[in-house]
């Protein structure tokens, strides 16, 4: 059968997204974008074109979506090196044909020797460079992606398609190499200055100085060789084998924090997924330590109450209630969320409708907020940038949706040495010091704070929603730090309320707001200027980005069953679909 594909180019990076979705309904703004590519029986849509073709060909070969996900997973880890990894972590949804979900953390974890205090110097102030928690040796958790693809590929692959088989064409990609796009080699360039830091990241991503062009191709054999022991002695050998003992002897020799027995005592997990509703509309994400799902199941919850439908997507009206709508949820982020391993997370309270309708009874129509007068709200009881994300959707109907990050671009920009894995600079994520803001502006509580074996706090949201009679209606997820929920939130928001394609509700611009800085973020050409003079007589404050809000993928199943897959318009990639 004829393989569709859609290219786009952009100099962003989100990940690769192989979604389910269903569209009913009309599609008012259709004409103002693309349309998403349509494949019969199976999707991927990835952040590059290699990885969602080897998605494509694992299923083809009568792998599930498990196994498809693993592959490319390990295929970005050589072709998008800025994000896709075997050095940090994240978390995967799946939901199997028969209706059944499951949700794994394979989230970084803090090594034994960090603190509360690792970060900040004698007089209490951040630490900046080397021993940070944004660059060099110290920044990094233990990595989980490889224990969080073991245990997918153990519980939930096929069984028809053998580990070695997955791991091989990302090996054959590092061995042979892959010729660089304009964006990857000038994205090179650009991080030259933490990568030139380090004697591996040096030698391999920026060659000694020399640079790598357009057109080149570019060889990873230090991946290679890691890849080729994972594949031969199982992702264990990571953890356990050379490639540990290479990790540990670089941390060891750097004064870095994570030593054999942290990689050794580093186990994924299995969560119960974060469930909700939008409208009567099922919805499957994730639980925490993200703290994706939670936020955006507290903005729909909050909006449930305002005639959403009524206003056009790219209204003051409707912008002025998202953001109002963020601002509570983020305030509620800072306060109550942290690894639940940890500390008493009161999820069920926060996603409690009654809770949502509080918040809300608190948002005037007409009149921004004061972030300085918006804090917590009152929950009883409780319960024990850069990233990629990518969704595949296999001819069963089983869906895999998972955003993994090494957190900013390049992570730490320390690759092990000998080993060519880019680590991740992770412990930004928990709160350096409580109550102040982290890389991303995040104000994060004392629930987040570094603990020995604790993972940190992630705005990752995989998601899947669900028609009514609960069936498979779409799936999605972003990159792009904490702009990754508000990217999630809206896009269904545009499907549900305005009735969009997975491509339109993707594609439509976007905003932002994070509680702190109080500032409403607006991407360039998103918005009128007729509409900012409307939230400025509100009492918004706001910027325009240099950049985007974040950027998703995303895979609907229409009502004929047809795979309609997407690649955000702001980021390049390619949907694969037969």
């Amino acid at each position: 059968m004829k393989i569709l594909q859609i290219r786009r180019y952009v100099s962003t990076i989100v990940v690769l997204a192989i979604v389910v979705t269903s569209f009913v309904g009309t599609r008012p703004v259709s004409a103002a974008w693309p349309e998403p590519v349509r494949g019969r029986h199976a999707m991927v849509a990835s952040q590059h074109e290699l990885a969602s073709k080897i998605g494509s060909e694992i299923m083809k070969k009568g792998g599930n979506a498990v196994d498809a996900a693993i592959a490319v997973g390990l295929a970005l880890a050589v072709v998008y090196p800025e994000a896709g990894n075997i050095g940090g972590g994240g978390f995967m949804l799946i939901r199997k044909a028969d209706g059944t979900s499951y949700a794994l953390d394979y989230r970084e974890m803090a090594p034994a020797a960090a603190n509360r205090d690792i970060f900040v110097d004698k007089d209490g102030k951040l630490i900046n460079g080397e021993g940070s928690s944004t660059i060099g040796y110290r920044a990094s958790g233990v990595p989980g992606t490889l224990a969080g693809f073991d245990l997918a590929f153990k519980k939930y692959g096929s069984g028809k398609i053998r580990w070695r088989d997955l791991v091989e064409p990302a090996r054959a990609l590092a061995q042979n190499g892959y010729v660089l796009s304009h964006r990857l080699a000038e994205l090179l360039k650009a991080y030259k200055g933490n990568l030139s830091k380090y004697a591996d990241s040096n030698r391999i991503f920026l060659r000694d100085g020399k640079y790598y062009g357009e057109g080149e191709v570019f060889r990873q054999p230090d991946l290679a060789e890691t890849l080729a022991r994972v594949q031969t002695l199982g992702a264990r050998e990571f953890y356990t084998g050379k490639t540990a003992q290479l990790i540990a002897a670089d941390m060891k020799a750097n004064n870095g924090l994570i030593t054999l027995d942290d990689l050794k005592n580093y186990k994924a997990k299995e969560r119960k997924p974060l469930t909700g509703t939008y409208r009567g509309y099922p919805i499957v994400t994730m639980p925490p330590p993200s703290s994706g799902g939670i936020v955006m199941l507290q903005v729909l919850n909050m909006l449930e109450g305002f005639d959403i439908r009524s206003m056009q997507y790219n209204s003051a009206a409707r912008y002025h209630l998202v953001a109002e709508a963020m601002r509570r949820a983020f305030a509620d982020r800072a306060e109550f969320m942290g690894d639940p391993d940890f500390a008493n997370v009161p999820t069920a309270s926060l996603i409690d409708k009654d809770y949502g309708k509080s918040r809300a009874a608190t948002i005037d129509p007409k009149r921004a907020s004061n972030s300085k007068d918006i804090g917590h709200g009152t929950v009883i009881g409780g319960e024990p940038m850069e990233t990629t994300h990518y969704t595949v959707v296999d001819p069963q109907g089983t869906v895999v949706t998972s955003t993994y990050t090494i957190n900013d671009l390049y992570g730490s920009a320390v690759t092990a040495k000998g080993t060519g894995v880019l680590l991740n600079d992770e412990m930004d994520d928990f709160a350096a010091r409580p109550g102040k803001p982290n890389m991303f502006g995040l104000i994060q509580g004392e629930r987040n704070s570094v603990q020995p074996g604790k993972r940190p706090l992630s705005s990752m949201t995989p998601t899947i929603v669900l028609r009514k009679d609960g069936s498979l209606w779409f799936a999605l997820g972003a990159r792009g730090g904490p702009r990754i929920i508000s990217a999630v939130t809206q896009s269904v928001i545009n499907v549900i309320d305005h009735d969009m394609n997975i491509q339109a509700a993707i594609d439509a611009p976007r905003i932002h707001h994070q509680w702190f800085p109080d500032e409403l973020m607006y991407e360039p050409f998103g918005m009128s200027p007729d509409t900012l003079a409307v939230l400025t007589s509100y009492g918004h404050k706001y910027t325009a980005r240099p950049g985007y809000v974040a950027t998703a993928t995303g895979i609907m199943i229409d009502t004929e069953g047809v795979r309609l897959g997407a690649i955000d318009s702001r980021s390049d990639g390619l949907a694969v679909g037969y």
